[in-house]
């Protein structure tokens, strides 16, 4: 599904109510003719829905979804039997009770309901979605939204086949699952139908329909007819994405060695849109900014993005479309898969952009969820819309990903790929749950795949290592320990906590110039032999294993040295994020992971550069601008801005490597180092883009514009507000400039961004970002939260809770004392917010992390700057 944005995207509908239940399985729906004529100036639509189901048992009563639909006719017929029923809603379950005047036998039946229903403004089910002085009229069904456009049985396992047409104004077309098959006139003056071929069998929440004067450009692969639609001003930027869907739609098909399951793909941006993309079948839905690339002018960054987002809703043809989790408990099945999936035709469609290394950001994105205490499994029991809402997350994204990516590695990835597809054809167009996966994958692999996944997917958390080793005649002994690792900073094991919790997994050693050594751990003890005997071993070699390790002191500052630029990025990058974590733990004091900095300083990977400069501005963060802070930020200084200056004067034509390079040191120095000559130059760049707009390349727009925002006057933000006012057209070049709003910071600036962002001019779907970019800034974070106070009911009523409102209240994790927590936890008592119950929950225990490591780390910090300077 529905991809992300990272901020990531968490939650989805409105708040729903909590009594929403599941269907009784007395009927089984089969297959759904549909007919829609929305009208986009009174913003509703008539509908008509004929089911054809299967009664299962005798029944006098059919209960079905439907939400915020108004029902004018219901006729129920069974063999040559036709009665009418009477319609009973239920709000607060988003069911519609049939009550017959008799009782209709065992077996096949059709309901034929006509309805009336309103394209609402809360960008769910069928709702309404303006650019440009014009109406659309769009959907976003998943995950249990299908209900506010047609009556139905809204969940997964109702899988059927669906006949769809729309009559809609002379002028628009209309875009749906299925192929056009027909384009009449009629009924009525100034209106055309069109008629769509019949799906394959499917889940509701992947319907699909679109209203509008959409604009396409066309191309095919493997025969699959392929188009990318936008408004028609927005056309000529579709090309990107054609070419990144031509190319990884025959990967696929490569991939899973099974065609593509649904005849065309149409892939569509829409202005109004809460999620990243969602991967109906056959028209896919996209963020304009997730799809549309200026040309000649995209970053690399937005080109990886797009191709990125376009490879997982890809990927969901197969995962998720084709074979469907049974449940919402398995949304990992459909996530997990995507996301895992969506770098392989990426790596061999573009090898430069080095996907392995985002892969493994990311896995550490998802251990910064898994690590805090309420985090749930994998696997979840859900029950009604809002936490339905609540599991699309990292852990059903990244952190599944991340699993499945370690039992690749440990199986091999063609083995793993034999596995995959074998599942999917058993369970073709059809419903599966997790054990369906890997005992499917176990068999064809003949490895305990299943083993590995049950005990990742059944419990929450990370695993941490620690190992001993001793030399034992020619051999090393190596002991293994695991237990659940916890952020806390405050030096107790999570393991307590959890009664011990294990997991099982490979662990990859590797000694000096020695190739990896893999072996499967299970217990909370393990031994381990090797041939020689050795210093202690690098502990994740390859970086595929979801667990975190824990070095000795002296081993960390061994592996730290000159033998650490032999080894691969990604493992480099698995060395700084697990010092790091032992050092946010308690387990290790910060100095430790200043020295692992230290040795990557001058690191040779732009990847290396980036996280090493978000952790650096952590640290800057734990700091709180105490004492320490001015020698933090001169040391900073000291080891950066000569490598800034190094790279000279920007350039024109300069290479995407040292663009992103540039842009690092310039967020580094400028932001967090607080480097005043660096904010000057970005700020005569800021102003040279804004009079002329090739004077910037786009990887370093972002950057040189948030950087020159600090500490600004009044006039450079007006200048930033009246540029966006012309970029309708240019949507990189417009979040450069919407992104960097929160970051002037003038309590005259903080209120007008605030009142900017509940504003008509802003988006629903943009509205959390400029006010959980504010909470992200300490100068205003307090008139922030003091304005999300008072204005809770507005920012309730515009922001969509798919990542709107979970975005706001995921943000306040951003404060760092008891005072705030306190204060944020009574105003949620008294304003209770069923789509973000989970964020509130991990928001104030990311407030008390960094409260515990401020308090117990600040000392570390101060102290290693200290020797430093001696």
């Amino acid at each position: 599904m529905r991809t992300l944005v990272l901020t990531l995207l968490l939650g989805v509908g409105l708040a729903s109510p909590a009594l929403a239940q599941r269907l009784p399985a007395t009927v089984t729906p089969e297959h759904y003719t549909l007919w829609f004529a929305p009208d986009l100036a009174a913003a509703t639509f008539e509908g008509r829905a004929t089911i054809d189901v299967r009664l299962e048992v005798p029944a006098r009563t059919i209960v079905l979804h439907a939400a915020e639909l108004t029902f004018d006719r219901v006729e129920v017929r069974s063999g040559d039997v036709a009665v009418t029923a009477v319609a009973r809603p239920s709000p607060e379950t988003e069911t519609m009770t049939l009550t017959l005047p008799r009782e209709l036998p065992a077996g096949p039946a059709t309901i034929d309901i006509s309805y009336t229903g309103v394209l609402n403004d809360q960008l769910r089910g069928f709702y309404l979605s303006r650019a440009n002085g014009r109406r659309y009229a769009v959907s976003q069904m998943e995950a249990t939204d299908a209900r506010r456009a047609f009556p139905s049985f809204d969940e997964p396992a109702y899988k059927a086949t669906f006949d769809i047409s729309l009559t809609v104004a002379q002028g628009d077309s209309a875009i749906s699952n299925g192929a056009v098959l027909s384009d009449t006139q009629g009924p009525g003056a100034g209106r055309h139908t069109f008629t769509f071929a019949r799906t394959p069998r499917m889940s509701t929440y992947l319907v699909a329909l679109l209203v509008g004067d959409f604009a396409c450009r066309s191309g095919e692969s493997d025969g699959t007819p392929i188009r990318v639609c936008a408004t028609p001003d927005k056309l000529p930027l579709t090309a990107f994405a054609l070419e990144a869907a031509e190319f990884q739609l025959a990967y696929f098909n490569r991939y899973f060695g099974i065609p593509y399951p649904f005849g065309k793909l149409d892939i569509i941006a829409v202005p109004d849109f809460s999620a990243g993309a969602m991967e109906n079948a056959g028209a896919i839905t996209f963020r304009e900014r997730l799809l549309l690339a200026e040309p000649g002018r995209a970053s690399e960054d937005v080109q990886k993005s797009i191709a990125s987002v376009i490879s997982h809703e890809l990927a969901h043809q197969w995962f998720g479309n084709l074979v469907t989790m049974q449940w919402w408990n398995d949304l990992w099945l459909n996530e997990g898969f995507a996301t895992w999936l969506a770098s392989k035709p990426l790596a061999e469609w573009r090898p430069d952009w080095d996907v392995a290394l985002d892969d493994a950001t990311a896995t550490q994105e998802a251990v910064a969820l898994d690590a805090l205490p309420s985090v749930r499994a994998i696997r979840t029991n859900v029950q009604t819309p809002a936490e339905i809402g609540e599991v699309f997350d990292g852990i059903a994204y990244e952190k599944s990903a991340a699993v499945l990516r370690m039992v690749e590695a440990f199986v091999g990835e063609e083995p793993f790929r034999r596995g995959v597809s074998s599942y999917l054809q058993r369970h073709a167009y059809g419903n599966a749950a997790a054990e369906d996966f890997w005992d499917e994958v176990s068999r064809v692999t003949r490895q305990p795949v299943d083993r590995i996944m049950r005990s990742y997917v059944a419990q929450p958390g990370v695993p941490v290592i620690d190992i001993e080793t001793r030399c034992r005649a020619d051999e090393t002994v190596i002991t293994v320990t695991q237990e659940r690792f916890t952020p806390s900073a405050s030096g107790t094991s999570a393991a307590s906590a959890t009664g011990g919790a294990t997991w099982t997994f490979p662990v990859c050693l590797a000694q000096a110039g020695g190739a990896p050594q893999c072996h499967l751990v299970s217990q909370p003890r393990t031994e381990i032999t090797v041939p020689g005997c050795a210093a202690e071993p690098f502990l994740n070699a390859g970086s595929s294993g979801y667990y975190l390790s824990a070095y000795a002191a002296d081993d960390l500052r061994r592996l730290a040295g000159p033998a650490l630029d032999a080894r691969p990025a990604t493992d480099r990058l698995a060395l700084l994020a697990d010092e790091w974590w032992m050092a946010r733990s308690g387990r290790h004091d910060l100095g430790l992971f200043l020295d692992v900095a230290d040795a990557l300083a001058d690191d040779a990977s732009v990847d290396i550069l980036q996280a090493l400069s978000g952790r650096l501005g952590e640290v800057a963060g734990t700091l709180g601008g105490g004492p320490a802070t001015p020698r933090y930020q001169a040391w900073l200084r000291e080891h950066f801005a000569p490598a800034l200056a190094a790279l000279g004067p920007l350039r024109a034509g300069e290479d995407p490597d040292t663009l992103l390079r540039r842009a690092e040191l310039i967020g580094l120095l400028g932001v967090t180092a607080g480097d005043g000559d660096v904010r000057q130059q970005a700020r005569r760049l800021a102003l040279d883009y804004l009079a002329q707009p090739d004077a910037l390349p786009a990887a370093l727009a972002p950057v040189v514009l948030r950087t020159a925002a600090i500490g600004a006057d009044d006039a450079l933000y007006e200048r930033y507000r009246a540029r966006l006012r012309t970029l309708g057209t240019e949507p990189e070049t417009f979040y450069q400039f919407f992104n960097a709003l929160p970051w002037f910071t003038s309590p005259a600036q903080v209120q007008a961004t605030l009142a900017l962002a509940l504003s008509d001019e802003v988006r629903s779907q943009d509205a959390s970002g400029l006010i959980g970019g504010l909470l992200a800034q300490p100068a205003a974070r307090d008139m922030t939260w003091a304005f999300v106070q008072a204005r809770w009911a507005d920012i309730s009523a515009k922001l969509d809770a798919f990542q709107g409102l979970p975005g706001v209240v995921s943000a306040l994790g951003n404060f760092c004392t008891t005072d705030a927590a306190r204060d944020v936890t009574a105003f949620f008592a008294a304003n209770p917010t069923p789509v973000a119950e989970r964020a509130l929950r991990q928001a104030l225990e990311r407030v008390e992390a960094c409260r515990t490591f401020r308090t117990e780390q600040a000392g570390s910090a101060a102290r290693w700057l200290d020797a430093r300077a001696r």
